[in-house]
Order: C-alpha cells, then sequence, then structure tokens
C-alpha cells in the first residue's frame, strides 16, 4: 500500500532486517513528502477544472463519442463517464501519496476492463480518456510536481492497453 510498509513487510517476509538501500529507499520516499502532499492538494482541489478540461480534450479529439449512438451521448452517459474520470484522478492522488500503484491496480484496475466490455465501453476510448485527463492533470503542475505524478497516470493508461 505504501512503499514503507511494503518494504517492510518485504524485510519481515524474509526474517531480516531492511537493508541500507530500502532504508535509503524508506527516507527518498519520506523526503518528498511534501511534493507528494502538494500535488495530492493541486490535483483534488482542481477536480473539477481537470475532468472538464480532460472531457473536453477527449471530445474535441473523438467527437464520434458524444454523436447519437456514441459511449458519451445524452446527458446520462456524459454523466457517468465525467464521474469516472473523477474517479480515476481519485486513483492517482492515492497513488501519488502512499508511492505505490497497488491501489489503482486493485480499486481501478482488476476487473474494468470486464466491466467496460460488458457496458460497450470500448477500452481504447478509456486509455484516451485517461490521457486527457493526464494532460489537463499535469498541466496544472510544475515540472517537479508533473515528474511525481506523472508515473501514476502512465501506470493507469498501461494497465487499461493491457489485455486482460
Amino acid at each position: 500500500m505504501s512503499v514503507v510498509r511494503d518494504l517492510i513487510l518485504q524485510a519481515d517476509d524474509q526474517l531480516r532486517y531492511p537493508t541500507g538501500g530500502e532504508l535509503r529507499s524508506i527516507v527518498e520516499f519520506l523526503s518528498n513528502g511534501p511534493s507528494r502532499l502538494n500535488v495530492v492538494r493541486v490535483l483534488t482541489d482542481n477536480e473539477k477544472k481537470i475532468v472538464d478540461e480532460a472531457a473536453r480534450q477527449l471530445f474535441s479529439r473523438k467527437p464520434e463519442y458524444v454523436a447519437p449512438g456514441g459511449n458519451a451521448y445524452g446527458q446520462k452517459q456524459r454523466a457517468q463517464c465525467l464521474r469516472d474520470f473523477s474517479w480515476y484522478l481519485r486513483l492517482v492522488t492515492y497513488g501519488v501519496l502512499s508511492g505505490s500503484t497497488e491501489l489503482i491496480q486493485k480499486i481501478g484496475l482488476e476487473g474494468a476492463r470486464e466491466m467496460y466490455n460488458s457496458l460497450g465501453v470500448p477500452m481504447p476510448g478509456m486509455v484516451e480518456s485517461m490521457r486527457a485527463l493526464k494532460e489537463a492533470s499535469l498541466s496544472l503542475l510544475s515540472t517537479d510536481d508533473s515528474e511525481l505524478a506523472s508515473p501514476y497516470f502512465d501506470f493507469l493508461i498501461q494497465g487499461m492497453q493491457t489485455p486482460a
């Protein structure tokens, strides 16, 4: 769930103390805590702005999604799409905060392909949605904070691209 927890559990499973390298990893993780908190604050405080921009980007690239017969056509379908944007943005903040992709994997990716396929939502559209969400989010962050947040978006995007 977090870098610190994972390293401790790994050492405990092997009945040993954490190694010097593991301890340095913990120090590095803790030292960039203020940056992690800042990223989470910016993304959380700007959720609506990020979701609206991601939707604007997505639907300008893929207007067929909001055209009659598209997966985001109509008020209800569009609202569900935007709800998913917010949900995935929240999962990314969990990853940034914990320094781990475990929650993104467990909550956001396991079963997602089956769920979206059963709803008739094409996975390439979800991948494109997550790219737009990443772009909208990173545009609000400094270069350093973008480098910190980017891998969590990339993990999510890659996970949606990978066949189940």
